[in-house]
């Protein structure tokens, strides 16, 4: 169920005093309508989240702060992240699902990115999720063997060319699906968690999806918040 517009301002106000370092800047008046437009149109709190943290990244890349932040500031970046998030999932400006919906969400990363570049983060985000410890030992295996062969076609003299290239992003998906229904076998707890949360984040648009696109949506938004949760990189390229 979609939240109010106050109760939805509240927590976007909430979100935005702790981006500031706890300096309240309340959201009322114009920046009341603007917000209230967002839960309008059915912008997913957490995809409001992190266009406002797309917006803190920049202005802390200018240099150190010198006032708070404004809600209207980060306008642009919540309408971009909500466009990016409505083509991942196959959503069209109307709100409604196309058929062909793909239950792939594109990398965060520049689709400009080398392959070469792309194997070198996926190993070290690998290396940092063990470290971390919240994949778990049982992903410990699989994890040995998708390192050794991305290593593997990193050291390939030449690089990675023609045949061989289709073949490893083909893999690389592969690996990419195992490891994730891995991680997501660990406990029905946390499986009931993460779905529930992704339904939550696409009721807005769930009487105007048919049950195919949903699913598919749905899907998507699951493996979204089962990557962010336990921190695994997209292995697919």
């Amino acid at each position: 169920m979609a939240l109010p517009s106050s109760e939805y301002c509240r927590e976007i106000e909430t979100y935005l005093c702790r981006k500031n370092d706890g300096h309240l800047i309340r959201v009322v008046g114009p920046s009341f309508d603007l917000v209230s437009r967002w839960a309008a149109d059915g912008v997913p709190l957490k995809v409001a989240f992190r266009g406002i943290d797309r917006y803190f990244e920049r202005y802390y890349r200018k240099g150190p702060r010198r006032r708070p932040v404004r809600i209207d500031f980060c306008e642009a970046d919540v309408l971009d992240v909500f466009d990016e998030w409505r083509r991942a999932l196959g959503l069209t400006a109307g709100t409604e699902a196309s058929d062909d919906a793909s239950t792939e969400v594109p990398r965060s990363a520049s689709s400009n990115a080398s392959l070469p570049s792309h194997l070198e983060r996926v190993l070290l985000r690998l290396t940092d999720a063990r470290t971390k410890g919240a994949i778990g030992s049982e992903a410990d295996a699989l994890i040995d063997r998708v390192s050794q062969e991305l290593d593997a076609a990193r050291a390939t003299p030449g690089g990675v060319r023609g045949e061989m290239r289709r073949a490893l992003i083909d893999r690389l998906a592969a690996l990419d699906r195992e490891l994730l229904t891995l991680v997501a076998s660990r406990s029905a707890a946390d499986r009931q968690a993460i779905e529930q949360e992704a339904a939550e984040e696409l009721a807005e648009f769930r009487n105007r999806m048919t049950v195919e696109a949903f699913a598919r949506a749905h899907a998507a938004v699951a493996d979204r918040i089962l990557r962010e949760r336990f921190g695994i990189p997209v292995i697919s390229f």
